[in-house]
């Protein structure tokens, strides 16, 4: 089991993202809920990359999406992320590799204006593979649900 799953705990504060479906840890129902500080609890990674949405390079800090499954012990094959406006994608799992949930931009939290809460962001200036429709379609902003699914 990830020591980092262990130690996730329940939110103290607002509710940022509600991870459900085939999951093996869970701490409100059937779901796994994260306020902020709990995903800053879990591993952090950091990269400047441009985007096709933001004018510039830009620092982007969260949590890489596969250390985020595997806290919540994904055991699906296919994701489902959702944004406030309830706009979703669908992804193989597997298209997780180099995936980030961001919270920071630019060293500072994102809002619900800029594209946060939480944005999943790849690194799309160090590899010509992530410069793809694909990919750029994966990348949800003002996400705040998954669903790992079969």
């Amino acid at each position: 089991m990830d020591s980092h799953a262990q130690s996730l705990g329940t939110p103290e504060g607002k509710v940022v993202l509600t991870v459900t479906g085939e999951i093996g840890r869970t701490n409100r129902d059937d779901a796994m809920v994260f306020d902020r500080a709990m995903l800053r609890e879990l591993p952090q990674t950091s990269f400047t990359t441009s985007t096709i949405w933001t004018k510039g390079k830009h620092s982007f800090t969260g949590v890489a999406l596969r250390d985020l499954l595997s806290a919540v012990e994904a055991k699906g094959k296919t994701l489902r992320a959702t944004a406030l406006n309830d706009y979703a994608i669908v992804m193989p799992i597997d298209a997780a590799e180099g995936a980030l949930v961001a919270y920071a931009m630019d060293g500072e939290a994102m809002s619900v204006r800029d594209k946060g809460p939480l944005w999943i962001v790849y690194p799309f200036d160090s590899d010509a593979a992530f410069q793809r429709e694909t990919v750029y379609a994966r990348s949800i902003w003002q996400l705040n649900r998954l669903q790992v699914t079969d």
